[in-house]
This record gives structure tokens, C-alpha cells and sequence, in this order.
């Protein structure tokens, strides 16, 4: 029994939400969504071992808040990730959780509907969906793990995982990371230290136990194998760190560590100065490297959405621009068309 006096002293209401069983039986999946997903973790494993020589591109929006307009994205980025697919491995960025540094929107699943109710379990409902959605246009998805048990309901269709900048160093989320399915992104910190994300992918490769919910939401003791799957992401700090000096700098350390130089850069963030234009910047650096010859560089991630830019979250949602990004600055889709043709076109020179 609880004792009201020294208990939850903080806390105004507790409320039960739907299980992730519970949740799996509502979008349930069928052998296209698992082919997606399955074609969709083997591909980019084969890229971070080297046996598949293509890039690993995560691009979209830096936050989904609007389900019709993220189909719409996914719709059109199919298309590209088909023309494209000789060259470059075209992976959804699907993100539903966002950490804020102090207060901000914390994401779709957190509140769906963008008022600070908090509808977590409607939250829950509107990300499986999508993600089902994108699974069925033969699209992998690619998501960050936040919360460290909403995996419970949706990681098993996500392709490619990242643990973000701030919870790189968590043990929580390096206990989690180490039993997830996908290909795992640890992010360098956001002070652009790099050794908490190769500590991270050393402990991630072994096996952890810890507690968390089970599919019937059941409290319970997770036993993990262990991860070995997992890479470094240059995401910048206190300065950008994409330049060849500095990748080849990182290629060192991991291999005097004896782990494999495989490296994404993440041209948003810090590496951009969060401006969605000089993403184009880095990929063309990321583009020259390549040509010169590096080959620790296997992927790079975009921002971006149907429109260009940014907004705030009115109190009249009615006034919400479509398309738009509600947290990071994102280039439009046409500009992102165009910087992975570029791209594409000069690695051939490779």
C-alpha cells in the first residue's frame, strides 16, 4: 500500500494506457511491413560491414508532428529512395520523441496534438500507424530511442535506431541499445565529446540485464545478448567535426580501440549551425572526402521536410503551416531531391 505521506509526493494522477500487445493487435503487421523492416536492417548491416558498398542515408523531417504531411513526405521520398537506390540506401527519419535542452515540445507520442495534453496513448496510436504506413510503400524507417520503454510499442518496425547526443552517456539507453534489432547510432556529445559514443558502442556490444515492461506490460527483468551492430555519428559540438582532418582523427582512435572505422556524419546540428542551407555544405565536404578516397564514411543524415524552414506551435493550430518543420529548421523537398543527385553524381567519380 501506498503511504501518501513520503510517497509520490510530486506526482498529481497516475493513468493506465494501453499495453504494447494491446497496440500491436490495432496495426497489426503482415509479411510486406515485416519484409520492410527485415530488408530494411539487413541492408544497412551489410553497409556497416563494408559488404554493401552503397551510403546509408537517414533524411526527413527533424520531428513528425503531422501525420498527413508525413505520409505525403514518404510518399515522395519512396520515389527517390528507388531512383536513387544504386547509389545510396534511402532511410525515412521517423521521429516521434524529441529531448529538449530545457522545455519544449517533447514530441508526437508525448502530445499528439500539440497543446500540452499529453495524450501519450493517442500518441502511441498515431506513431504505429505511421510507421505501418511508411513499412507498407516498401520504405524502412529509421527512428531515435528516447523514452526507454516506448520501444515496446513500435521499435520492431523501425530499420536503423539513433541514441541522441544527450543520452548517448545514459546506462539506461546503452542497456537498451544493447537488446534492440536495428543497426544503432550513438551521437557524439552535444559538447562534441567522442568518447562517450565509443564507450557507448563498446558497452552496447555486451550482454545487459535491467528492468522494463514486457509485451503485456508487465514489469520485468530484460536479459540481452548484446549489440554489435552500432556506429559512431559525427553530429558536431562546440564546433563542427565533419572535415577530413577531423574524421580521420576519429578513425584512429577507433582503431586503436580495434573497432571498425565506420562512420555516419550527421549534416544538421551543430556540424550545420542548425541552418538547414549549410547541409549542403557538409555533404559536399563529405562528397569530396569520398572522392579522395576515404572509406570509413558510410552514412550521413538530413533534415528536411516538404517545405523549407521552421515554425513555432501557435495556439490555434488551425494556423500551423503545412509542411513545415515545428522544431529544427528543414530544407524543402525539392532542395534534397537535388543535393542527393548531386551527391550521387559526384562519388561516380569515386
Amino acid at each position: 500500500m501506498m503511504d501518501s505521506r513520503i510517497e509520490n509526493l510530486n506526482v498529481s494522477e497516475e493513468q493506465s494506457i494501453i499495453t504494447p500487445a494491446e497496440l500491436k493487435k490495432l496495426y497489426p503487421l503482415d509479411e510486406k511491413h515485416i519484409e520492410t523492416v527485415r530488408n530494411g536492417q539487413e541492408s544497412i548491416k551489410n553497409i556497416l560491414n563494408g559488404s554493401d558498398k552503397r551510403f546509408l542515408v537517414v533524411v526527413g523531417p527533424c520531428s513528425i508532428h503531422d501525420i498527413k504531411s508525413a505520409k505525403e513526405y514518404a510518399q515522395k521520398l519512396k520515389k527517390l529512395a528507388d531512383e536513387l537506390k544504386d547509389q545510396l540506401f534511402i532511410v525515412m527519419r521517423v521521429y516521434f520523441e524529441k529531448p529538449r535542452t530545457t522545455l519544449g515540445w517533447k514530441g508526437l507520442v508525448n502530445d499528439p496534438y500539440l497543446d500540452n495534453t499529453c495524450k501519450i496513448q493517442d500518441g502511441l496510436k498515431q506513431a504505429r500507424e505511421l510507421l505501418v504506413y511508411v513499412a507498407d510503400l516498401g520504405l524502412p524507417a529509421a527512428g531515435e530511442a528516447l523514452d526507454i520503454v516506448t520501444p515496446q510499442y513500435i521499435q520492431d518496425l523501425f530499420s536503423w535506431t539513433a541514441i541522441g547526443a544527450r543520452t548517448t552517456e545514459s546506462q539506461s539507453h546503452r542497456n537498451m541499445a544493447s537488446g534492440l534489432s536495428s543497426v544503432v547510432g550513438f551521437k557524439n556529445g552535444t559538447d562534441g565529446n567522442i568518447d562517450i559514443a565509443i564507450n557507448a558502442m563498446q558497452a552496447v556490444a555486451e550482454a545487459h540485464h535491467f528492468v522494463s515492461i514486457d509485451p503485456a506490460g508487465k514489469v520485468a527483468v530484460i536479459h540481452t545478448l548484446g549489440n554489435p551492430n552500432t556506429h559512431i555519428i559525427l553530429r558536431g559540438g562546440k564546433k563542427a567535426n565533419y572535415e577530413a582532418s577531423q574524421i580521420a582523427e576519429i578513425e584512429q582512435k577507433l582503431s586503436n580501440l580495434g573497432l571498425d572505422a565506420r562512420i555516419m556524419v550527421d549534416c544538421s546540428h551543430a556540424n550545420s549551425k542548425k541552418k538547414a542551407k549549410n547541409q549542403e555544405l557538409v555533404l559536399n565536404s563529405l562528397a569530396d572526402q569520398i572522392v579522395d578516397g576515404n572509406k570509413s564514411i558510410m552514412g550521413f543524415m538530413i533534415e528536411s521536410h516538404l517545405k523549407f524552414g521552421k515554425q513555432s506551435i501557435p495556439a490555434d493550430k488551425s494556423q500551423l503551416k503545412y509542411g513545415v518543420s515545428v522544431t529544427d529548421e528543414c530544407l524543402d523537398f525539392e532542395s534534397t531531391e537535388r543535393i542527393l543527385r548531386d551527391f550521387c553524381t559526384k562519388i561516380k567519380a569515386e
